[in-house]
């Protein structure tokens, strides 16, 4: 009998099986892979998400393994440029774009060093139920037995596609639906640095050093280019950077080498599910998705782990009764990531609205206050700086921005 079942290993599943190891619980950890393998992925660590790395004693791992560390960013909006990078915090003074097969690898690493157990390529097929809580888990070992596993409370941490959130019946709310697909890629031959740009046409390209001295190279476009990317993916991939900066284009067809398949995604629909229910909880992409434009899902999933870790000790050590614990993640959950859910939402239409066009117009005039909204997307300020009405105000009035071209409303 442990006390928790983690279902799914990477970037939710893990740490909250670490947390809780490290607190004393039996925790047991399955995935229906094998680590270290790959997934689809942004890999972009945001500041906030490297913070919780360092507090776990792992970012260590991640920089030794030679990710190249990066300390200037380019954003690009429709034309509107906000160069720079946001403050250090707590000695954190760059960002890491890591392999999946490494970050992962590590947080399974950090998990079993913490004494939990994790076993892999163990698919779960069902959940347990008595008296309608659930209890434990149904499934098997590669190609070995069926087995039952037992548990006062299962998370799950299993992605989309979730098995636990399907067999527990989790809610969906506040869905938005996906405006994009997305392409990437790895690439010899280009030393580029972080590049995050949104084209006219409903376009996008990203940037990001990662390891093996190869960069990720990511197209993101409006699902009605889905069609033609379908046909030649090589040449829309190429026709996309052409589009947003034709220079990189040019760079790219000259010097970059791909080195691994191209790898698609549709993306799914934004979403909330119902966070916990009797003997159960959602973890990650489980309960919580948004579009990857703005590159927080694995900061989300590192932040929620973390959250729902706290809660699930409080109840099982009967600090407080569980499910009132788990109410407190659920609602915690939900306000804290409402503003980001929010923008990127609005981002990922890939046109901007005039509320943002007005405020990132005013902020790329500035460098102090790009390096703010810099730090805003890397999770280390909080946007009340600049997205307040007293923020607002301080932002127009000291770039200088004419009264009629002001945007306060949000929804405007």
């Amino acid at each position: 009998m442990y006390d928790v079942i983690v279902v799914g290993a990477r970037c939710a599943g893990s740490p909250t099986a670490m947390l809780l190891a490290r607190q004393g619980h039996r925790v047991l950890v399955l995935d229906r892979a094998s680590f270290p393998s790959d997934t689809v992925s942004t890999h972009y660590l945001h500041q906030t998400a490297l913070l919780r790395l360092q507090d776990w004693g792992l970012l260590d791992t991640i920089v030794n393994a030679g990710t190249p560390a990066i300390r200037r960013m380019h954003f690009s909006f429709q034309g509107i440029e906000l160069n720079g990078f946001a403050e250090p915090v707590n000695g954190v003074d760059a960002v890491y774009c890591p392999r999946r097969t490494l970050l992962d690898d590590t947080l399974v690493t950090g998990a079993r060093k913490a004494g939990a157990e994790v076993v892999e390529n163990f698919s779960v097929s069902d959940l347990l139920f008595e008296d309608g809580r659930v209890v434990g888990v149904r499934g098997r070992e590669n190609k070995g037995p069926e087995r039952e596993l037992r548990a006062r409370v299962v998370v799950g941490a299993d992605g989309f596609h979730s098995t636990v959130a399907r067999r527990v019946g989790a809610r969906t709310y506040n869905v938005r639906p996906s405006a994009n697909f997305i392409y990437y890629s790895y690439y010899r031959g280009l030393d580029w640095g972080l590049h995050h740009k949104t084209g006219f046409n409903r376009r996008w390209i990203g940037t990001w050093p990662t390891n093996d001295d190869l960069t990720m190279l990511a197209v993101i476009c409006n699902r009605s280019h889905l069609k033609e990317f379908r046909q030649d993916p090589e040449q829309q991939f190429l026709a996309t950077f052409d589009d947003v900066v034709p220079e990189m284009g040019k760079e790219l067809r000259e010097k970059g080498e791909r080195v691994e398949p191209f790898r698609p995604m549709r993306n799914p629909d934004n979403y909330y599910r119902t966070a916990y229910g009797p003997g159960w909880a959602l973890v990650g992409d489980a309960g919580y998705h948004k579009d990857p434009l703005t590159g927080w899902g694995m900061a989300d999933a590192f932040l929620h782990a973390e959250m729902l870790a706290d809660r699930l000790h409080e109840g099982l050590s009967g600090e407080r009764p569980m499910d009132e614990a788990l109410a407190d993640y659920a609602t915690t959950r939900d306000e804290e990531s409402e503003s980001v859910y929010d923008f990127t939402c609005t981002l990922a239409e890939l046109d901007l609205p005039p509320f943002f066009r007005a405020t990132l117009g005013a902020i790329g005039q500035s460098q102090k206050w790009t390096d703010t909204m810099l730090g805003i997307i890397a999770g280390t300020v909080h946007g009340d700086e600049i997205f307040s009405p007293e923020g607002l105000q301080r932002l127009y009035d000291e770039t200088g921005v004419p009264e009629e071209e002001r945007v306060y409303d949000p929804t405007a």
